[in-house]
């Protein structure tokens, strides 16, 4: 996916052209979240914390690369047990019936300088809806441990009525208590693979 991007590499970092290769996302060094405001005044935030996902990249040639990642939907912590477990329940996410929500790109495009958009098709509750999520290469470095590793920062706004999490509370004072629309922040490490994998 990166190209033209070589002043975001660290010194050391290897040539945009071999960067091309498959990566798994390192799960420690990533972060998949979201924030949603509340009660019309404020936004509160959580994050996933198991979830894996594969990368195919192609440095010289963006659009064929791609992208699959899947989250288990009971592993939400937003600071609040009772919170979590009202999200992860049959209200939001029902993650004991749907324990998995997955993303697979469909098309990367360039979208200035380091960004770039890719869709999709996000899968929550067995209701599969495109979506579009703006990425920017964060660049590539080699690890302590002596592997390759290469980042993106994304982020993309949904509406959660779409894949029928609707659920709601009006406010007193007019509006409700959650907003429809979502805000999910990504923040990927991914290793490269060994030529087998490819």
């Amino acid at each position: 996916m990166p190209r033209n991007c070589a002043e975001t590499t660290v010194p050391g970092a290897r040539p945009q052209e071999e960067l091309t290769g498959a990566y798994v996302i390192d799960p420690v060094h990533s972060t998949v979240g979201f924030s949603v405001r509340h009660a019309m005044v404020t936004r509160v935030r959580g994050v996933f914390t198991a979830f894996e996902g594969f990368l195919r990249l192609d440095a010289l040639r963006p659009a064929r690369s791609e992208a699959h990642v899947s989250v288990q939907t009971g592993s939400l912590a937003t600071g609040l047990r009772a919170r979590d477990s009202h999200i992860t329940g049959p209200d939001f996410l029902d993650s004991a019936t749907f324990p998995l929500m997955v993303f697979r790109s469909t098309a990367v495009a360039p979208s200035g300088g380091n960004g770039f958009r890719m869709t999709g098709n996000l899968t929550i509750k067995d209701v599969e809806l495109p979506v579009h999520v703006d990425l920017a290469y964060g660049g590539t470095a080699r690890d302590a441990d002596g592997q390759w590793r290469v980042g993106f920062e994304g982020s993309a706004t949904l509406r959660r009525s779409d894949w029928g999490l609707d659920w709601n509370v009006p406010l007193q004072t007019g509006g409700v208590l959650l907003s429809d629309k979502v805000r999910l922040e990504l923040g990927v490490s991914a290793l490269q693979l060994g030529p087998e994998a490819l």
